[in-house]
């Protein structure tokens, strides 16, 4: 199985939910899907292996989207992913499980920014739309090497992804 494998699924259960959706629209496999429904935007990361790291990875997609979520190719791995210590920490993350060409919620994505919390990432995630508007218009190329539209300043500081943590994130939240 490759993870190529688990894009039709997540395709097609973010279609019939209303989503646009882009497989590894920036041509460099930074997001590998992206949904886009009215101004909400949703990423998807998709895992197979190295599985234990998927919520940081998460946490350093959080600044382009409203939520995130990750799926995986089996309910097992998902269900360990779920035990893992630092899984309460990122309960906003989705954990999706990808089997017999469906997908499961097993823990539904949830708004990274919670109403009446301070949102730091809103000038990211309008580039973002921005990029997703050129792709829509057709002014960008499916696949064109675009990147992560610049680096988001949090707090006044320049800090890149990697920087973030899931510590970050308040616990039960």
């Amino acid at each position: 199985m490759r993870e190529s494998d688990l894009i039709a699924p997540v395709e097609a259960h973010l279609a019939r939910r209303g989503y646009r959706v882009w497989a590894a629209p920036d041509g460099a496999d930074y997001f590998d899907i992206v949904a886009r429904r009215g101004p909400e935007i949703g990423l998807v990361e998709l895992k197979l292996s190295d599985w234990r790291k998927v919520f940081a990875q998460a946490v350093r997609r959080r600044a382009w989207a409203d939520w995130v979520a990750v799926a995986l190719p089996r309910e097992s791995l998902a269900r360990r992913l779920l035990d893992r210590p630092e899984a309460p920490r990122a309960q906003r993350v989705g954990v999706w499980v990808v089997e017999d060409g469906a997908v499961r919620e097993l823990r539904p994505a949830r708004p990274l920014v919670a109403a009446g919390e301070a949102d730091p990432f809103a000038e990211s995630r309008a580039r973002l739309a921005a990029r997703l508007d050129e792709l829509e218009a057709g002014a960008l190329p499916a696949g064109a090497r675009w990147l992560v539209p610049g680096r988001p300043s949090v707090g006044g500081s320049r800090r890149t992804t990697r920087d973030w943590r899931l510590e970050e994130f308040p616990d039960g939240s």
